[in-house]
C-alpha cells in the first residue's frame, strides 16, 4: 500500500507554524525549521518547496548526521576523480544536484566546523568548488535546513559558526511537540489507525475506546506524531477482538525479558553498595571526616580515578553517572527531555553528560 505524506493538525500552536512557513515560501530565502524528533521537519520543508516558485525543480534532501565527517563535504560540494582515496571518478554534490530547486539540509546542527565555513560560502555567494577542484561553480538553490538543537546556544559554546546561523535564519519556523498540541492526538490517532486497518484489509474501522484514547492523551510522547505513528499502527495491528481498539502499548521493548543493557563506563565496576547509594548514605560519607576525602580536583578526575569505595567524591560521581545514564534511557537519549526530567537546562545537562564521558552514547 502506497503510502503519501499528509499534514495533519488542528491546534492553534501547529497552524501557525504551518501559516509561517506558507508565508516564507514565496520568498527566495534561507528557512530554518526547529523543532524535536517526529514533529514534521521535513513534512514542512516539502511544503515549503511545493509552494515556492521551485516546486517544479529538485527537492533534493540531505541528512547531515547519517554521513561521516569527512564524507559531508564530498556530498555537499561533490568532488574531482582522485581527490581522495576511493575518489575513482568526479560527482555532483548536493548543491549541483538541486540547482534551480530547493536543498533541505536536516541534522543541521551535526555539521563540522568547516562544513559550515564552505556551506557559508555557497549560500551568501551562490557558489560551490568541488573538492580537488580550484574551479568555483555557480548554483541557484533555496536552503531550507532542520535541527532540534537550540543553534544560538551552539554559537554561544564555539561550536556554530554565527556568520552562517545569521544567513539561514531569515526565517524560523519552530514546530510545537506534540505534548502542546493534544487536540490533535485523537485526529492523528484517528488518521494513523484508519490508514493501518485499510492496510490489514479490515472491513470496518470502530477507533479507539474512551480508556485506549486517555491513556493516549495522557503520554508525554518523546517520539511526538512519529512515536504516535507506531504505537497506533502497532495497536491496530495486533487487535484482534473486534471493535474499538482497547490496548495501546507505548514501550514495544517492554519485556520481563528483555537483556540488560551494558553501562559503557571508564571507572571500575561499582560495588552493589555503590550502585545502591542513597541520599542519607550520602550524608553518611560526608560526615566521615577528611581521611576519606578524594584529593583535591574536578569532576573528571573524580570519575576517571581509581578509588576506595569509601571515598566521598567518587561514590557521588558514580551515583551522579548512573543517574544520568538510566534518565537518558528512560528518554530514548533525547537530551532536551532528559535535561526537562532531571531539572537542569539542556546546557547543564550537556556539561554533566561531557564530565561523565556519556556524550558518545546520548
Amino acid at each position: 500500500m502506497k503510502r503519501t505524506k499528509q499534514v495533519i493538525g488542528q491546534s492553534g500552536a501547529f497552524l501557525d507554524a504551518l501559516e509561517r512557513a506558507s508565508r516564507a515560501a514565496m520568498l527566495d530565502r534561507p528557512v530554518l525549521v526547529i523543532g524535536e524528533r517526529g514533529t514534521g521537519k521535513e513534512l514542512v520543508a516539502e511544503r515549503l518547496h511545493h509552494l515556492s516558485g521551485r516546486w517544479d525543480q529538485p527537492l533534493v534532501t540531505m541528512n547531515c548526521a547519517a554521513l561521516p565527517e569527512t564524507l559531508i563535504e564530498a556530498e555537499l560540494f561533490g568532488h574531482e576523480a582522485g581527490s581522495f582515496t576511493g575518489a575513482s571518478k568526479a560527482r555532483v554534490g548536493r548543491f549541483e544536484e538541486a540547482d534551480g530547486g530547493t536543498l533541505f539540509l536536516d541534522e543541521l546542527g551535526t555539521l563540522s566546523m568547516g562544513a559550515q565555513e564552505r556551506l557559508l560560502r555557497a549560500v551568501e555567494y551562490g557558489e560551490v568548488t568541488r573538492i580537488g577542484s580550484s574551479r568555483p561553480i555557480r548554483v541557484d538553490v533555496r536552503i531550507v535546513a532542520a535541527t532540534n538543537e537550540h543553534l544560538p546556544d551552539r554559537v554561544e559554546a564555539n561550536t556554530f559558526r554565527a556568520d552562517l546561523l545569521d544567513r539561514l535564519s531569515f526565517e524560523v519556523v519552530t514546530l510545537p511537540p506534540l505534548r502542546a498540541r493534544r487536540s490533535d492526538i485523537p485526529v492523528l490517532a484517528d488518521h494513523f489507525g484508519r490508514r493501518m486497518a485499510a492496510e490489514l484489509e479490515r472491513e470496518e474501522w470502530d477507533g479507539f475506546t474512551e480508556e485506549a484514547m486517555a491513556a493516549m492523551l495522557d503520554y508525554r510522547w518523546p517520539g511526538n506524531v512519529r512515536e504516535l505513528r507506531n504505537v497506533v499502527e502497532r495497536a491496530v495491528y495486533r487487535w484482534d477482538r473486534g471493535g474499538a481498539v482497547g490496548e495501546v502499548e507505548f514501550d514495544p521493548f517492554a519485556s520481563p525479558y528483555r537483556p540488560a543493557t551494558p553501562n559503557r563506563q571508564t571507572v571500575p565496576a561499582a560495588a552493589p553498595e555503590q550502585r545502591e547509594l542513597s541520599a542519607p548514605r550520602s550524608a553518611q560519607a560526608a560526615a566521615a571526616g577528611p581521611a576519606e576525602r578524594a584529593p583535591e580536583g574536578d569532576g573528571d578526575d573524580v570519575a576517571a580515578c581509581d578509588v576506595g569505595p569509601s571515598d566521598f567524591k567518587s561514590r557521588v560521581a558514580l551515583f551522579e553517572r548512573d543517574l544520568l545514564a538510566r534518565s537518558l534511557a528512560e528518554h530514548r537519549f533525547n537530551q532536551r527531555a532528559t535535561a526537562e526530567a532531571l531539572g537542569l537546562t539542556y546546557d547543564q545537562l550537556r556539561h554533566a553528560l561531557r564530565r561523565h564521558d556519556l556524550i558518545g552514547s546520548a
